[in-house]
């Protein structure tokens, strides 16, 4: 019993001694320690997490962030204004003839002539056989959504014909040229009675089909409306156009020289001074080729010394000269092909070493597109033309004539309209020494101080209207209104010449 005793109380010896109880102060001290270092901590982890989030987090934060913040709207096209409410008298069918801007003219006159009568228009074809051979449909060169939408509260426009009035399906189709230069009564008493008959008339020819002046205000708007709003080119070409544009002015102020010297014109003028007796002869061959160029046997000095030709490259680059275009001037040749080539332009370029045209500017790539496409082509040297600072044509065809109107439009930027047959003049005087270059450049200024584009009347001359001012070059009634037409074009009488 006692060697038990003795064990139990060794083992007793290694137990530890009975706790004791701690003094409540101790307690409460350990507590607030505790609290201060848990805080501690709490604070210290909140800062690094901050900084952790910022360098770690804030890729991933700004990519969330453009799901999560707000999109901004993209603003909507303006509403379409409703359609006119109006019993249609039949359907009216044309066929535009000639090139680019002939025919946007047309087309500006056909929908005032549809609107006129109350007819239903079907988006008009463009003139595939002429010389140009240019397979390009509206559709190819102008917005037409924009244009049947933009144009509804006028005239109803179909994209294309019912089939049941097509000639594939048996309808025996009206066609007609309507009598050139004809005014409302015209339309309203030889042409709206024949929709009695015919349900769809044709119009074959629309060149020139409305007359310049004596049309109703409200008709002479129009045919401003479908042409500076209705008539967009696609947004492909306008695309481009802009671009081309934008090249130009990074590198500075542009002049557009409208340098009508191409094979066409040549050929259909007769106009062959410069021109070697093969290429006089190349000329006269391709004007008998084409039937409706009616003029064959043409001298080519008479029209010249009349003014009816257009200017040569050697010959601009002295009138450019005389007008004091300095050789650092950038110059823009909106034009076709030139008769001759780059040989026939050496002089030109010459005087003037910033010459470039769009095939200089974009890729071959960019153009190939719209290449053998003549009115495409002619529609990017259109748009570059109504940019540029300057635009000076060299003969006033159709397109010098609806980029100046343009121009006009635009706030009268400056165009100079080359007087040619003052210029003839001046320029053979010149050649032969009787004026000096310093009295060849006085004479060319003082014949151009007023031929700048400004504000002006158009000239009428009421039975000649081929002979007077075009309405599309100067629409006059749709640059002012009211009060502003008297500050803009005084009391000079209409038919002075500008």
């Amino acid at each position: 019993m006692e060697v038990r005793s003795e064990t139990t109380q060794a083992r007793s010896d290694k137990l530890p001694p009975p706790s004791v109880p701690k003094p409540r102060v101790q307690v409460w001290f350990v507590r607030v320690c505790s609290s201060i270092l848990v805080w501690t901590c709490l604070v210290q982890l909140f800062a690094a997490g901050e900084l952790w989030h910022t360098r770690i987090f804030t890729g991933l934060t700004n990519q969330i962030s453009k799901f999560s913040a707000p999109v901004e709207p993209v603003p909507l096209p303006p509403p379409l204004p409703p359609p006119r409410n109006y019993t249609s008298n039949g359907i009216l069918l044309v066929s535009c003839n000639g090139g680019l801007n002939q025919m946007r003219s047309a087309i500006c006159d056909m929908v005032t002539v549809a609107r006129l009568l109350n007819l239903t228009l079907v988006v008009p074809e463009l003139d595939k056989t002429s010389f140009w051979a240019d397979p390009s449909g509206f559709e190819d060169i102008f917005d037409v959504r924009h244009f049947i939408d933009s144009l509804r509260d006028e005239v109803r426009i179909l994209r294309r014909l019912p089939k049941r009035y097509r000639r594939k399906y048996g309808y025996q189709m009206f066609e007609m040229p309507p009598v050139s230069w004809s005014d409302e009564k015209y339309y309203l008493q030889q042409v709206l009675p024949l929709f009695s008959k015919h349900k769809v008339v044709h119009f074959n020819r629309t060149d020139t089909r409305l007359a310049n002046n004596g049309l109703p205000h409200a008709l002479q708007w129009l045919r401003c409306r479908v042409n500076f709003q209705g008539l967009k080119f696609t947004p492909q070409l306008e695309a481009l156009g802009s671009k081309l544009v934008s090249i130009l002015q990074q590198r500075g102020p542009f002049v557009a020289l409208h340098l009508r010297y191409e094979m066409d014109m040549l050929a259909f003028s007769g106009c062959t001074h410069g021109c070697s007796e093969e290429e006089a002869e190349e000329l006269k061959k391709m004007r008998y080729t084409y039937p409706w160029w009616r003029e064959k046997e043409i001298v080519s000095e008479e029209r010249r010394a009349q003014g009816l030709c257009p200017l040569t490259p050697e010959e601009v680059a002295l009138v450019l000269k005389a007008l004091g275009f300095e050789k650092n001037t950038q110059i823009y040749i909106a034009a076709g092909e030139i008769y001759g080539g780059e040989h026939r332009l050496s002089v030109l370029r010459e005087a003037f070493p910033r010459i470039v045209k769009k095939e200089m500017l974009l890729e071959s790539t960019e153009l190939q597109q719209f290449q053998n496409h003549s009115s495409q082509m002619a529609a990017l040297d259109f748009m570059v033309s109504v940019a540029s600072n300057t635009f000076i044509p060299t003969y006033d065809g159709n397109m010098a004539k609806v980029v100046e109107g343009h121009r006009r439009f635009l706030g009268f930027k400056k165009t100079i309209l080359l007087d040619r047959k003052k210029l003839v003049e001046l320029l053979d005087l010149h050649h032969n020494k009787t004026l000096t270059w310093d009295q060849f450049t006085l004479a060319v200024k003082g014949a151009h101080e007023r031929r700048t584009g400004a504000p002006t009347h158009r000239r009428v001359i009421s039975d000649k209207p081929k002979e007077e001012d075009y309405f599309y070059a100067n629409p006059q009634e749709c640059l002012c209104q009211g009060t502003n037409c008297h500050d803009l074009f005084g009391h000079r009488n209409s038919s002075l010449t500008r």
